[in-house]
């Protein structure tokens, strides 16, 4: 689950011989904490539109910002950690947003969630079945690389109903849900640990980190479900500077390996 487990495809540098380059970061513990940031920042973010603009414009808005962090991903010719962060905070907006319009129109959370998380599973089992391994050290290819944003933007949709399933179906509460999710995520790395494949432990965190963060964010912005009520604005502000900032900080990190 983290980069000890890099293989000899791990590289972000391209390669001399073949062009190829790992196309998402290292799994780091910094890689785990911005993609709870993103996720709560997603969720946030998608609400603080919903509610100071007309419905169509900040749809209208999300889209063409999720379409345009794509486009800059897919048309750079090296991986660089913003491009990868922008690309996945603007898949944590449109995923929630994706989530509510289904709820909206009277999917209740439990079956949303049953039904993205049998996408997730039928997206990983094809993409294993076209390339033959979902360890994401191995995406050097397009083809890998695009087989893993699918999969990214299941798992954000999934995370969401999860989460509000558990803060607004079953009662719990945005805090008690936020705990519920951050043990549920320790799980994988215990069983890691104790020799659970670290794929399967990688894909089963990575499911987690978005209800958790975005539980964590609408306990601190919502007055709901026993919410703090911060704003969405606000919540929204701080956690898109700790992104910024810890992207930041990789970059460095990326560069200081470039020049070793």
């Amino acid at each position: 689950m983290t980069s000890a487990d890099r293989n000899a495809t791990g590289s972000a540098t391209p390669s001399r011989s073949t062009g190829e380059w790992l196309r998402v970061p290292e799994v780091t513990v910094l890689f785990w904490v911005i993609k709870v940031l993103t996720t709560g920042m997603g969720e946030t973010l998608s609400d603080f539109l919903g509610t100071h603009l007309p419905e169509v414009l900040a749809g209208a808005l999300i889209l063409a910002a999720f379409l345009a962090a794509f486009a800059i991903l897919f048309r750079a010719g090296a991986f660089r950690e913003w491009r990868y962060w922008l690309a996945v905070s603007m898949v944590s907006v449109f995923g929630t947003v994706v989530a509510d319009v289904i709820h909206a129109v009277g999917v209740p959370y439990i079956a949303s969630s049953i039904a993205f998380g049998v996408a997730v599973a039928g997206i990983l089992v094809l993409w294993h079945r076209d390339t033959g391994t979902l360890d994401v050290h191995a995406i050097v290819t397009r083809r890998s690389e695009l087989w893993y944003w699918a999969t990214v933007c299941a798992t954000f949709a999934l995370g969401t109903a999860l989460g509000d399933w558990t803060a607004a179906s079953l009662g719990l509460g945005y805090l008690a849900s936020t705990i519920l999710f951050a043990v549920a995520i320790c799980i994988p790395l215990v069983a890691w640990r104790l020799g659970m494949n670290a794929v399967a432990a990688f894909w089963a965190a990575y499911v987690l980190t978005r209800p958790l963060g975005a539980s964590g964010a609408d306990w601190l912005a919502d007055t709901k479900h026993g919410g703090l009520g911060w704003g969405t604005g606000p919540v929204t502000a701080g956690w898109i500077v700790a992104i910024v900032l810890l992207t930041a900080v990789l970059t460095r990190q990326d560069r200081h390996r470039e020049h070793v």
